[in-house]
């Protein structure tokens, strides 16, 4: 009987600290809940001070955004009128200084002493094929020799490979028969030249004519003297 009593004791103990401990988990539920509850309050809150925040200034919001994207338009407007004018200019920079340079380079380099005809920007129509007109930067005559000249405010080398491809056609002496038996002195022409053209220029056998310092040099005259000799 002691035996049973003692277990019942025990039994006793344990439902007691079971409801104990039911009673803490219900406590810390309830306490749960009530935090819960109320920071779901506060989001709630501060959820429905944004949709009031947002509602008032939805309108502004939206205004500035229309003043932002038409200002915007204006300005890539004018940023590329400026752009343009500036390209332009570019390229009046580079013959302004390519052209004038050009007799003392004949004359020093070629040996042109006498320098019977300068032509700048010259236009001119195929005479076997008036549907073809192209455009001639600088032209030179001296007695013996014509020299052409492209200038390019930025050096690209698909400009050097169409002026040497136009070159080595001949098509020149179709633009000015009055040229042919004359000697073809090509020189192309940048304020600065990168290395790969000038480099490809000279194996073509062309003259590549840029800035050296404070004025306007063939960068490559000896090495394709060099080429001409072997």
């Amino acid at each position: 009987m002691a035996e049973i009593k003692e277990k019942v004791d025990r039994l006793e103990e344990a439902l007691i600290e079971l409801a104990k401990a039911q009673r803490r988990t219900e406590d810390k539920l309830q306490d749960f809940k009530d935090w819960s509850q109320r920071n779901m309050e506060e989001i709630r809150k501060e959820i429905e001070e944004f949709r009031e925040w947002a509602k008032q200034n939805l309108e502004r919001i939206q205004r500035s955004s229309d003043e932002f994207k038409e200002w915007t338009k204006q300005n890539i407007r004018e940023l590329n009128k400026k752009w343009g004018e500036l390209s332009n200019r570019l390229g009046t920079i580079a013959e302004d200084i390519g052209a004038p340079a050009l007799p003392d380079i004949v004359k020093k380099y070629f040996g042109c002493i006498t320098i019977h005809d300068i032509s700048v920007r010259r236009t001119k129509r195929k005479p076997n094929d008036p549907s073809k007109v192209r455009e001639f930067d600088v032209i030179i005559l001296c007695d013996d020799k014509v020299i052409l000249n492209q200038t390019k405010a930025t050096p690209r080398s698909e400009y050097a490979r169409e002026f040497a491809q136009f070159v080595k056609s001949g098509e020149f002496f179709e633009y000015f028969p009055e040229y042919k038996g004359k000697e073809l002195i090509p020189i192309f022409s940048s304020l600065n030249l990168p290395v790969n053209i000038v480099k490809y220029l000279t194996k073509r056998k062309i003259y590549a004519m840029a800035m050296r310092g404070e004025y306007m040099d063939i960068l490559n005259f000896n090495e394709i003297a060099e080429r001409k000799n072997q």
